[in-house]
């Protein structure tokens, strides 16, 4: 089976752009439509208690963490989102590390829309969160905050699994080489020494 080559600059730039864009737009889609619909924390039965509508907005981080010091989470979720935007024009070339940082980016875009946008103001915005699942953790949550958490694990997944950003696989022989090397450079190192 031969293996895929890997994605131009441009075709990796424009998927994670157009992947962030469907994220994004589903998320403040979702929170408009919860805006309009939902009354404002009070308990709103999906599918009993395994899903739950509970509308809040969140001054803070998850689970309303760092309440008072909201532009700091607005200054670090633009940092992350110019780091991926640097390393899917620069550095990636994997279809699948494109797929994951577009759908990070979008998810991260989002709560980073509702920093700058929402009230009570620009840089200070409450995220809108909406979805409660009480069964798997006590957190209330949105779409962006779905995509943020699971492409975060998928991250750790392919960084595990050793796929590199630009489509290679890092091998265990490819990890033994600058081992292997270093040592040779301290055992000549200890020859000359003498």
């Amino acid at each position: 089976m031969r293996s895929r080559s890997p994605l131009r600059s441009a075709a990796a730039g424009a998927l994670v752009a157009i992947l962030a864009a469907m994220v994004l737009a589903a998320d403040q889609l979702a929170k408009t439509i919860a805006i309009d619909n939902l009354p404002p924390e009070r308990v709103v039965p999906v599918i009993g208690e395994a899903l739950q509508f509970y509308l809040v907005r969140n001054p803070g981080a998850a689970f309303s963490l760092g309440e008072s010091v909201t532009w700091i989470f607005t200054i670090a979720l633009a940092v992350v989102a110019v780091i991926i935007v640097f390393l899917a024009v620069t550095r990636v070339r994997s279809r699948l590390w494109a797929v994951v940082l577009g759908l990070l980016l979008g998810g991260v875009l989002g709560n980073l829309t509702d920093r700058l946008l929402r009230a009570p103001g620009f840089p200070v915005g409450h995220v809108v969160d909406f979805i409660s699942t009480p069964w798997m953790m006590p957190a209330i949550y949105n779409v962006a905050d779905v995509f943020i958490v699971s492409m975060m694990i998928s991250v750790a997944l392919l960084v595990l699994f050793g796929l590199r950003l630009d489509g290679t696989r890092e091998t265990r022989a490819s990890r033994a080489a600058p081992a292997a090397s270093d040592d040779a450079v301290d055992a000549s190192d200890e020859s000359g020494v003498r």
